[in-house]
């Protein structure tokens, strides 16, 4: 496709067809109703009876089912053609907008393409000193609407070769067939309910024009956001309109909270002041509703941060105000980077706190560029899951790791099935209870992921590396010898009397030579076999990241593929 062609032509002849089909349709619709009056009901009434009739019923019977299913294919051909005027039609206006917008901006378009204009700060037409930038966006302008009509001509081509096909070799007359097409066809105004396979959705998504990917973007921006298959800037698109409304309900349920009631009801009670429950419940729904603001307000900054060297393009992968709120943060395009790594935070993991998890995969990132093998390197912070939110009695539930294994399982999934090719390193790592997430998952389901990185765990739900089914010279564990994880071990997860805490320790071997933590051995053992990644033996719990941390230029390495 080419700007002369796609701007000159015309779609008259495609909705003429469409009316011709829409004809057609009614008028052969019309003739199955007269024959099912004429000859299948009189049949039907009929006393002929014998070997002769059950035959003729049976053959009857058959073409009447013919006549249906050609009937829904003739009407499946006319909606082709509406959605193949629609994408043209969308392209071509996108095309007319660029070229319009740049002849008011002095810029002269090429019919190639070519973009030239008057420098000249002395001349009457002087096109003005932005004009470089404004020519790059008129270029990409006019690109992707090439881009947009090339699709939409692959996509109906498609869809007409396929019911060219069933009218040729007649399996457009069975009823089963005509019954699939018209699925297919229901389905591409359905978004697929979440949890669909990955890669289905990423084939209903690709049957799509872009005129369609558009409006399931504008009118389904909830579902289009969260759904793994989805590219991620589309994902993005959807999600940052999801921001915005999930911005303004925050604010709703603030306004509707009203004023601060007292903090004491009045009186007092053994020379203390009785507190005002009012104020006590007011108090919670304000502090989680202000940190819910609070992290949206950090997500919409680092969108809008221009990107430089030290702050690479964002998209946001998912996002809602759920519960404690949940965010999908990718620092560069996971679906062009040729290294790939999701990060999953531990305990306290939740939208209030995302600029913190953000600031990881920045480091992460730029650690693996510092390998300096001409690599792009995308880091996910992926708070997708109800994290824990203390350490007794949640961090110490794998409930929390079990709820989350087929959220983990369908993102990874689906960061393969959007990859413009296959990614070249892919790695998940977790830190704390974020470990046990994708322990489990792994164990349970399995993870399409080269590398995994366990930092600072209480256990992985497994007692070795070949346990979560990948090489085990491709796992990796650090924990350093100032990090109170290590005494895990020590934590009572449940209340429970000292005397029955101790012998679950001893049942379970927790904290004995054979090195289990609370979710499983120790990964930094022997016996787990992990590779052990260097640290700081003075580093806390959450001191990995630091510029001066051994651990973070080694995660670098791993994700970097070295």
């Amino acid at each position: 496709m080419d700007i002369k062609t796609l701007q000159g032509a015309g779609f008259g002849n495609l909705t003429t067809a469409k009316t011709a089909f829409d004809t057609l349709a009614t008028a052969f619709g019309q003739h199955v109703e007269n024959w099912q009056h004429d000859v299948v009901d009189r049949l039907n009434h009929s006393e002929w009876t014998g070997t002769a009739a059950g035959h003729a019923t049976t053959r009857i019977k058959t073409l009447h089912d013919e006549l249906h299913a050609a009937q829904q294919e003739i009407g499946l051909i006319s909606r082709a053609l509406q959605d193949a005027y629609d994408g043209f039609a969308a392209a071509q206006a996108h095309l007319v907008s660029a070229l319009d917008d740049a002849k008011a901006q002095g810029l002269t378009v090429a019919p190639d393409g070519g973009i030239t204009w008057d420098d000249d700060p002395n001349s009457l037409t002087f096109a003005g000193h932005g004009a470089p930038e404004h020519a790059k966006d008129i270029r990409d302008r006019i690109s992707a609407a090439l881009t947009e009509a090339d699709h939409a001509d692959r996509t109906i081509s498609k869809r007409l070769a396929h019911f060219t096909t069933n009218a040729s070799n007649a399996t457009g007359l069975d009823s089963t067939v005509a019954t699939n097409d018209t699925a297919a066809a229901n389905a591409l105004d359905q978004v697929p309910a979440a949890g669909t396979d990955p890669n289905s959705v990423q084939d209903w998504w690709n049957g799509l024009t872009d005129e369609q990917q558009r409006r399931m973007i504008l009118n389904h921006p909830e579902q289009i956001g969260n759904l793994d298959g989805i590219p991620a800037v589309s994902r993005d698109q959807a999600n940052r309109t999801n921001l915005q409304n999930g911005k303004a309900d925050l604010q709703r349920q603030l306004d509707a909270l009203g004023p601060e009631p007292p903090e004491y009801g009045g009186g007092y009670s053994a020379g203390i002041a009785v507190p005002n429950l009012d104020y006590t419940a007011w108090k919670q729904q304000h502090d989680l509703l202000v940190e819910k603001m609070n992290g949206v307000n950090d997500i919409e900054k680092r969108l809008n941060t221009p990107v430089d060297s030290a702050h690479p393009p964002t998209f946001l992968l998912g996002f809602d105000t759920n519960g404690l709120g949940h965010a999908i943060v990718a620092v560069n395009n996971p679906d062009t980077a040729d290294n790939v790594t999701t990060y999953v935070p531990g305990t306290g993991a939740r939208l209030g706190r995302v600029d913190g998890d953000i600031s990881r995969s920045d480091a992460m990132v730029a650690a693996a560029n510092a390998v300096g093998n001409n690599r792009t390197t995308s880091s996910i912070a992926w708070i997708g899951y109800d994290a824990p939110q203390n350490i007794v009695p949640e961090a110490a539930d794998d409930t929390y790791a079990k709820n989350a294994e087929d959220k983990l399982h369908g993102f990874e999934v689906g960061l393969h099935a959007t990859h413009d090719g296959n990614i070249a390193n892919n790695t998940i790592l977790g830190h704390s209870y974020g470990t046990t997430t994708i322990g489990y998952t792994m164990k349970d389901k399995g993870l399409p992921v080269d590398n995994v990185v366990l930092v600072g765990s209480p256990g992985a739900g497994v007692d070795t590396a070949r346990d979560l089914h990948i090489d085990p010279s491709h796992v990796y564990a650090a924990q350093s010898q100032g990090d109170p994880i290590g005494l895990a071990p020590a934590v009572d997860p449940g209340g429970l009397a000292d005397n029955a805490w101790d012998n679950m320790k001893s049942d379970f071997g927790f904290g004995g030579d054979d090195h289990h933590l609370i979710h499983g051995r120790q990964t930094t053992a022997p016996e787990f076999g992990a590779q052990i990644l260097p640290t700081d033996p003075n580093g806390g719990h959450s001191d990995y990241w630091n510029a001066n941390s051994p651990t973070l230029p080694a995660m670098g390495r791993i994700i970097a593929g070295k």
